[in-house]
């Protein structure tokens, strides 16, 4: 190679192929860079910071690939990169269009920058059928950038209503064309609202308080968009002619009452940016500052003219309003309804009295009207024919009152019918006779009789009681309430007759064996209430709940009394279920007996064979023991039960415990688990015949299995455990036997000898073991 391309041979041959490929040819003379049409360039896009990769063709891989960028306005070429396949070079002017690498043939550009805009060129070299060919692809790529977050601006932040106002959009950079939106968000307002200007400037002209609140654009192109922060636009503006309003509201053609010793609200409003000073005058006298002026007790005092005088500091103007005030007295409080019962009538009372002027009273209703009085009106009316649920309003009209003040009577006969009961009190001596029939409008008349129709004291209302003295004649005896009401006919009633208790038990004779568990039931089954229930004991004591071994299950009227672990010596016997009220008592008896368990084998459950333990070993880790056993001699059993012991050597061993109870009577062996390998266990086996239990067996204590590896358990809970382990010294006492086998092992003596004699190997070795346990 000659010319250009044989002056760069320093650069190494790759970037001699780079130069070569920009300038064709082998003499010096310059060749202009191959162009395709225009219309041939791939137009590309890339954005800002972000990457775009260009593809150099397709097909099989060439020998060598060089880029090339031309910037716009520019007509010469600048080399880019340049790859054989195996490596690249990327030249260091290329930072300029971001971060530049070839992957294969393609050119990689991360965070793209402004300067990548203009022509790329891609150079391949082939080689096809022992020839050298290029192709060249084209590709103009145009830099898009995001735009930028918008700025607002305000000509004036704080107009004043009726002048002119600009807002500006303005966005620092992004590529073109740049659209916006504007949006305007009240303070009070449900959220933004799109003005509908896509301009950057917004011309408010003019200004007025609907415009007040916050602004915000948002400006977009082809690659983002963003919004601006918001800004406020507070618009100046006011005092409107202000508003006043009274609480309560009552209206007169001067304008406005209100009721004596009420509290009355006078409030004022005037539309205003900044919001306005308020004053209030009554007759040209100042007696407030602020929107509110609250009278806590009117009285005649307050009557006048009220004025508002409503002013904007901000702007300095004013504005005022007034209105009349005229108090007046109407009576305290709501009129007051009432039913009174008469006979065959009932009679309506309406009462409100006190007021300037008089209130005025009337009843009305399901007929009709009835007369106005003032102050207190009463009507009387036949109570044929009322039907039940009849409602009168009483209407109070008077001039302190916007709306008729009202109050109603509903006449409604009391639900169902009366309702009798008996209650015993002060320690049962007396017996108290209730009698109630609630509701009912007006109220039901309820009297006590005797049998014989004699009247028991007086009437009441909705209630009725009278007093027995509880006394031994009472059972058997009958009284009844009798109740009425003007809307029911004829009268009701109830009755009571006062009972002794009755009682029945279940079982007037109940066996159990000694050690099982006995139920006494006890059921009531009548009787005047309320009555108490309770069980005697054999000595007639009563039988409390935490009496040992005795519990009492109440069940409505059932008493039942369960007795556990029986002893013949402490509970058999006759038991007393006793019941007592006001009126009487009643008792019942039951006998239980408790039958011995060696008794009870001779009648009904033979006693099982003995039991001998023929093994018990121990298991994984001491913590299981395998137990087996034999019976001896005949006998029936259903079962077997294993118990077990901590065995502390010498007096003082622990109770013993059931680790099995669910043995199978085919069984004769039996794996026990959770053990304490510290602490060293006794264990007996019994054979059952249901409740019955044959003698012990004979006490044991594990043992480890032939060829156990375990260590021996030394002392007992509360013991240190002492492990010996004897590996060491078997083979010191085989290596003293086979010196052969241990040549090295020498055994120091005190008098050394050249010739020792060898010991046979047959001679015992004495070895003895001292091993201390230290509590």
């Amino acid at each position: 190679m000659v010319g250009q391309c044989a002056q760069h041979k320093p650069f190494g041959p790759l970037l001699l192929i780079h130069l070569c490929l920009l300038h064709p040819g082998a003499s010096e003379k310059p060749h202009p860079t191959p162009r395709l049409p225009a219309e041939e360039a791939e137009p590309l896009q890339g954005i800002r910071g972000r990457s775009v990769e260009l593809a150099c063709g397709s097909g099989p891989a060439p020998l060598v690939v060089l880029w090339s960028f031309t910037p716009l306005g520019s007509v010469v070429p600048r080399p880019v990169a340049v790859t054989d396949g195996v490596t690249f070079k990327v030249e260091p002017g290329a930072s300029a269009l971001g971060i530049v690498s070839l992957q294969n043939s393609s050119l990689v550009m991360r965070e793209l920058r402004e300067g990548a805009r203009g022509h790329f060129l891609c150079q391949a070299l082939h080689a096809s059928d022992d020839q050298l060919h290029t192709t060249y692809s084209y590709f103009t790529l145009a830099v898009l950038v995001p735009v930028s977050k918008p700025q607002v601006r305000l000509s004036d932040a704080s107009p004043v209503e009726g002048a002119s106002v600009m807002a500006t959009c303005t966005v620092r950079e992004g590529t073109e064309p740049v659209t916006f939106a504007w949006q305007h968000q009240a303070p009070q307002g449900p959220g933004e609202v799109l003005v509908g200007v896509k301009e950057p400037m917004l011309w408010l002209d003019p200004v007025n308080r609907t415009h007040l609140g916050w602004y915000m654009c948002s400006a977009r192109n082809a690659v983002s968009g963003l919004s601006s922060d918001r800004v406020f636009l507070d618009v100046v503006y006011g005092p409107d002619k202000p508003v006043v309003t009274v609480e309560p509201l009552g209206l007169t053609e001067e304008g406005f009452w209100a009721s004596e010793k009420e509290e009355v609200t006078l409030s004022c409003l005037a539309a205003s940016n900044p919001p306005s000073h308020y004053v209030w005058l009554c007759d040209d006298t100042q007696v407030h500052t602020g929107p509110t002026y609250v009278i806590a007790r009117a009285s005649r005092a307050h009557a006048g003219l009220y004025t508002c005088l409503a002013r904007n500091s901000y702007l300095d103007t004013r504005s005022q309003t007034s209105v009349q005030l005229t108090i007046y007295y109407p009576p305290a409080g709501q009129p007051s309804c009432a039913v009174l019962p008469a006979p065959a009538a009932v009679t309506l009372l309406c009462t409100w009295p006190g007021g300037l002027p008089t209130a005025q009273l009337q009843w009305e209703g399901p007929y009709g009207p009835g007369p106005t009085f003032p102050s207190n009106a009463t009507w009387t009316l036949t109570a044929i024919g009322l039907p039940n649920g009849s409602v009168f309003t009483c209407v109070g009209q008077h001039p302190a009152l916007a709306l008729p003040a009202l109050c109603r009577a509903t006449l409604w006969e009391p639900p169902q019918s009366p309702t009798c009961r008996t209650t015993a009190t002060v320690g049962d001596q007396f017996i108290l006779l209730s009698c109630e029939w609630p509701g009912g409008a007006p109220p039901a008349t309820l009297s006590w009789f005797d049998a014989q129709g004699r009247p028991l004291g007086g009437s009441s209302h909705s209630q009725a009681f009278h007093m027995l003295r509880a006394w031994g004649k009472l059972a058997g005896r009958e009284f009844t309430c009798r109740g009425s009401h003007p809307l029911r006919i004829p009268d009701v009633q109830c009755q009571l007759q006062l009972e002794a208790p009755q009682l029945t038990v279940a079982e007037p004779r109940v066996s159990v064996l000694e050690g099982g568990e006995a139920w006494l039931e006890c059921a009531l089954h009548g009787g005047t209430p309320p009555i108490q229930l309770l069980w005697l004991g054999p000595q007639g004591q009563q039988v409390e709940q935490s009496t040992s071994k005795f519990v009492l299950h109440s069940e409505g009227a059932q008493l039942r009394l369960q007795i556990q672990d029986a002893d013949p010596a402490h509970h058999r016997g006759t038991y007393q279920c006793v019941a007592h009220n006001a009126v009487d008592n009643s008792s019942r008896s039951v006998l239980l007996e408790v039958l011995s368990e060696r008794v009870a084998g001779l009648c009904g459950y033979p006693v099982p064979p003995n039991v001998t333990i023929s093994r018990l070993t121990y298991r994984r880790h001491r913590r299981e023991v395998q137990l087996q056993w034999a019976i001896q001699g005949p006998g029936n059993l259903t079962g077997f039960l294993v118990q077990q012991r901590a065995s502390v050597p010498g007096p003082g061993a622990g109770a013993w415990e059931t680790a099995a109870s669910d043995i199978e009577p085919e069984s004769r062996d039996r794996q026990l688990g959770g053990l304490d390998p510290g602490v060293l266990y006794a264990f007996r086996i019994l054979a059952l015949n249901h409740r019955t239990t044959g003698h012990p067996s004979e006490v044991k204590t594990p043992v480890d299995p032939p060829f156990s590896a375990y260590p021996a358990v030394l002392g007992a809970a509360g013991t240190g455990m002492v492990v010996a382990t004897l590996a060491s010294l078997l083979v010191f006492q085989y290596a003293a036997r086979h010196p052969q086998v241990f040549p090295r092992m020498e055994m120091p003596t005190s008098t050394p000898s050249s010739d020792p004699t060898p010991e046979s190997t047959d001679d015992p070795v004495n070895v003895t073991i001292t091993v201390t346990a230290t509590p």
